[in-house]
């Protein structure tokens, strides 16, 4: 199985990435081939990709998800910018931003999963809403300069109140995400 730890979003986040999705993709006539959207109600908020686990890990995965999630209190966390990683572009995201509660949680995440076998992650933790996948060169410039534009885009608030273990499963249309199990936050 190929997991990964995140925090869910809203409808109304959904709803708001749809709406930039679509005026990108006219504004910018990208096609499927320069581009791969995810669809909006599959955003989310990655706190650790685990990559390939068997199936013998998944109850210590989920004991930490829910020892975690005991700790702390639910809270906002609002959804507001679009960028890029990479030159050319090869991700176009939204950003957050990082209250002190979803640094905490990330980062004892990491630590419980690195005490049961994972690896730490090497890079700072980087929170962001994948939003779009960009599959050639002159795609991704095209993009950088478009985005410029909603550099302070809002796109809403999401309660936290869950962490989600998700099982990502690749086909041909894109990934398909299946919660493996959810904890609740305080």
């Amino acid at each position: 199985m190929r997991l990964f730890a995140a925090i869910d979003t809203e409808s109304q986040v959904q709803d708001r990435i749809k709406y930039v999705q679509q005026h990108l993709k006219r504004e910018l006539h990208l096609s499927g081939k320069e581009i791969k959207w995810v669809r909006p109600e599959q955003t989310h908020l990655t706190l650790k990709f685990l990559g390939e686990v068997p199936n013998s890990t998944i109850m210590p995965l989920c004991d930490v998800m829910t020892q975690t999630a005991a700790e702390y209190e639910s809270f906002e966390l609002r959804i507001q910018g679009l960028g890029v990683f990479g030159r050319p572009a090869r991700v176009v995201w939204a950003g957050c931003e990082i209250p002190t509660e979803l640094l905490n949680i990330q980062a004892r995440l990491e630590n419980e999963f690195e005490q049961i076998g994972w690896d730490k992650e090497n890079r700072p933790f980087a929170g962001h809403l994948t939003i779009g996948r960009v599959k050639s060169a002159a795609a991704g410039h095209r993009l950088a300069r478009a985005i410029q534009a909603y550099s302070d885009e809002y796109f809403g608030s999401v309660s936290v109140d869950q962490l989600c273990l998700y099982e990502s499963q690749l086909s041909r249309t894109g990934p398909e995400y299946s919660a493996v199990c959810t904890a609740s936050l305080k």
